[in-house]
Order: structure tokens, then C-alpha cells, then sequence
């Protein structure tokens, strides 16, 4: 990859010594035939002062060549002034990039892969700025660290702010180039039963129908696989007056792929506009009732609880199958809530389960 900015840099001044000398001219002479003192002309020569647009006119019918030349001579060196300025400042702030989770990132293709030296952390910190948007570390923390006072987390390790904003920024990307109707809840709750009819195939299949059926009613759903140190399988939150669900498909299998659509699905429909619930999938260890809640209707809705007394009599997988046709959703999910309510052992049925594999989907497009 190219240097973030030049080694060296070439003033105007350059070019204007070069032309005295083809002209066999003094700086004296020179700033006679300029009209403009030998302190001016000598310090326009170093650099130290800037080519004006009155001295880009005189330079034409002195030496030649147009303004406009002079001109963009000086702006390219103005500009090669500020780079090598910016690279200063860009490196001063490796400790910040070091914290993000930059080989993931890259393998995920938005930071160009390269080692992550000491000489090659001045670009890959302007890659993190342009991946968020921003323009300063300083504005990371006004805009990612102070959204982390808006997260509600279903497990207590889910702490490091860093990675888990980077994963959500991944879905913001995503949402920026999409172009959504207006959020329509009633619409939205008409077209969950079409969709909990999207279960009994494969995720593969059906993601983008899925993607579609949702955005009709203005929600925006994405997919961005789960990033180390993050440990969420879905998040449900509003950017701006647009809902957004985001999956990791963290456990990759039906059943918790489907159960956690479904839990974001609860928070959309019931729970404060203003927070941003992170949830994944095994999420034990702290009790908010916004989650036992989302987790019920999501449990309910995929099995209606007019059925669960049938449940803990299924043991054989035929039992599981027909007990799928009848509340017409896949076995794999019977399977994941028998599991769950402890009536079958989390080593049973798991073939019954259908893996989905998210590495082809690793993609900044």
C-alpha cells in the first residue's frame, strides 16, 4: 500500500530557482522585474509565503507558463504541507487504532489487509476515520462511546464498547446506501406470519425475501457476521425515525437464527425507541425485563403456547417432525426450544438443525 504522504515536498520556489538559473537571473533581478521587494521574492523561493493570486498573474509575464500553473503549484504544495502534518497527527493515535479489531475488519474487507506495523499504522488509522466517518478519535467518543449509554446488554461481558460499535457501524454502512418507505408498524405485524412461513426453508434461501417482506413495511434488516469480543447476535435500534434489526447469525443454526429475529422483532414492537438492545443468543447472567419479555413473545410466536403442553412429550425425531408440520415451522426449531425448556438434552436432534455459513457473506458491499 502507498505511504499515507510524501517523504519530501517541492515548493513553487523549486521551480522558479530552476527558471532563474536557465535565465542566468539573480534573485535581485528577479524581484526587479516582479515589482516586489527581495525579502518577498526570497521568502515565496523557501516557502514561507504563499503564491497570491496577483503574484500568479506577474509570474505568467515574468517566467512564463500561466496562473493558473502557478496556482495549482502552490496549492499542491500547500496540500503535501497538510498531509505531511496530518500524518504526524495520524500516528499519534495508534494507541486508539490499536483497540479495534483491525484483522477482522480487514479480512471483512474494509481496511485494506496489510501488517499491522508501526510504519503501516498511519493509514490504517485514516482507513478506520473514513470506515466511521469522522474526523478525529475525539469524535469517536462524542459519537460511538457515547452511543454505548444507549445499550442494553443481556450478559455482563458484553463491555467492550470498541468492538461492539464497530460491528454496528458495519450496519449503518449498509443502511446508508438503502433506500427505505416510511416505517409502517401495522403493516409490519401483518407481514410477520408470511415470514415466521419463511422458517420451514433454509436462511440461505430465503434471506433476501426475508430482507424485502421487511423493508415493504420500512424496516431495514442486515447481516453482518459477528466480530470477536462483540458477542451479539442481534441488535434492534432506530437511526433516526428508521428501524433497523441487524443479525450476526452468531451459532449459524436455524433455530437461533430465527429466535433471535423474532426477540428484535419484540423490541421493535414494544421497547423504548431510544435504547439499543444487544442481545445474543445464550445471554444469561442479567435480568431485564425488556429481554424475559422479548424473549417470551419471540418463544411464543414461533410456538404458540397453545401447544406447549404437547412438547415435552416429544422424544423421537418422527414425534418432533409431525409436531413441526402441525404448528407449521421447522423441526429445527422444535428442536432448539426443546432444548432450551430442558426436555431434551442439548446433544439430541441437532441434525435436524440446519447450519448456515456466513463466511461467503463477509463482504463491505
Amino acid at each position: 500500500m502507498k505511504s499515507f504522504a510524501p517523504d519530501w515536498i517541492s515548493p513553487p520556489g523549486d521551480t522558479i530557482m530552476d527558471l532563474l538559473e536557465e535565465r542566468g537571473w539573480s534573485q535581485v533581478d528577479f524581484a526587479t522585474r516582479m515589482g516586489m521587494s527581495l525579502k518577498h521574492i526570497n521568502e515565496i523561493i523557501k516557502g514561507k509565503k504563499g503564491i497570491s493570486n496577483d503574484t500568479a498573474v506577474k509570474l505568467e509575464r515574468v517566467l512564463g507558463s500561466t496562473a493558473e500553473f502557478w496556482l495549482n503549484r502552490e496549492l499542491q504544495y500547500q496540500q503535501s504541507l497538510a498531509r505531511i502534518s496530518e500524518a504526524k497527527r495520524l500516528g499519534s493515535w495508534d494507541s486508539w487504532a490499536r483497540q479495534f479489531p483491525i484483522r477482522e475488519l480487514m479480512k471483512a474487507g474494509y481496511l485494506t489487509k496489510q501488517n499491522i506495523t508501526h510504519n503501516n499504522l498511519v493509514a490504517i488509522v485514516d482507513e478506520l476515520l473514513r470506515l466511521f466517518s469522522i474526523a478525529s478519535p475525539e469524535e469517536w467518543d462524542s459519537t460511538y462511546a457515547k452511543m454505548s449509554g444507549s445499550f442494553r446488554c443481556t450478559r455482563p461481558d458484553q463491555s467492550d464498547t470498541i468492538a461492539i460499535s464497530s460491528w454496528i457501524r458495519l450496519g449503518e454502512i449498509v443502511v446508508e446506501n438503502v433506500n427505505s418507505p416510511k416505517y409502517n408498524q401495522s403493516s409490519f405485524v401483518s407481514s410477520l406470519e408470511e415470514i415466521r412461513s419463511l422458517a420451514l426453508s433454509p436462511f440461505q434461501d430465503i434471506e433476501n425475501n426475508l430482507k424485502e417482506i421487511c423493508l415493504k413495511s420500512g424496516v431495514v434488516l442486515v447481516i453482518v457476521p459477528s466480530i470477536p469480543r462483540a458477542r451479539v447476535s442481534g441488535v434492534t435500534r432506530w437511526v433516526k425515525s428508521q428501524p433497523v434489526i441487524q443479525l450476526s447469525l452468531y451459532g449459524k443454526s436455524n433455530d437461533r437464527i430465527w429466535f433471535t429475529f423474532f426477540h428484535e422483532v419484540a423490541h421493535l414492537l414494544k421497547h423504548d425507541r431510544k435504547e439499543i438492545f444487544l442481545d445474543e443468543f445464550d445471554g444469561k447472567g442479567l435480568d431485564i425485563p425488556e429481554e424475559h419479555e422479548a424473549d417470551n413473545w419471540a418463544a411464543d410466536f414461533l410456538i404458540p403456547s397453545k401447544y406447549f403442553k404437547e412438547l415435552h412429550k416429544l422424544k423421537t425425531e418422527k414425534a418432533i417432525i409431525e409436531f413441526a408440520k402441525k404448528v407449521n415451522t421447522h423441526p429445527g426449531i422444535v428442536v432448539g426450544r426443546l432444548q432450551h425448556e430442558e426436555f431434551i438434552k442439548q446433544s439430541q436432534m441437532n441434525h435436524l438443525k440446519v447450519s448456515y455459513q456466513t463466511e461467503s457473506h463477509i463482504s463491505s458491499n
